[in-house]
């Protein structure tokens, strides 16, 4: 719903024409000297509101312009003689949700690296080919741990009890 906040003062905007002023038939009475007796009034106009000056003294300002008619929109700040308004709109509640779109993904036609393409990773690119002599020692490890394993299994073995 629509509202128009005064020093405050939240006024929810439901009828099609509402009168401002410091009259006291006025649907929004300002109690300011700047403000005219009949200052201006606000109309329903599509989903908003159309601010038009009533020919008051002090005129009417919308975000710091003068106006004599214009519509409003979310957040305008209005000026009444001296009086400060701030209009709200009820744009982000109103209004369905967007439909949803389905968004198809495409694969990549080629998916190599760039002919021109640089690598920055701060880590050297492993060599592909095998290294034999780090191989072999690999290989001579594990021949040691197998001789170690076996070793220790023969000699729990001379210890078991009752053979």
């Amino acid at each position: 719903m629509p509202k128009l906040i005064i020093d405050s003062t939240t006024y929810e905007l439901v009828d099609d024409l509402i009168t401002i002023g410091r009259g006291p038939d006025n649907m929004i009475v300002l109690n300011n000297s700047s403000v005219s007796a009949r200052h201006a009034h606000l109309q329903v106009a599509n989903e908003t509101y159309r601010l038009k000056d009533l020919g008051s003294t002090n005129g009417t300002q919308v975000n710091g312009k003068p106006v004599t008619e214009t519509l409003l929109r979310f957040d305008d700040r209005i000026r009444f003689g001296a009086a400060e308004a701030r209009y709200e709109s009820d744009a982000s509640g109103s209004l369905p949700l967007p439909q949803l779109e389905e968004i198809k993904a495409t694969p990549a036609e080629l998916s190599a690296a760039p002919a021109d393409f640089a690598d920055v990773s701060p880590f050297r690119r492993q060599k592909e080919q095998s290294d034999p002599v780090r191989n072999a020692i690999l290989i001579g490890l594990a021949i040691v741990a197998l001789v170690f394993l076996g070793s220790m299994i023969a000699v729990l073995m001379m210890h078991v009890p009752g053979s």
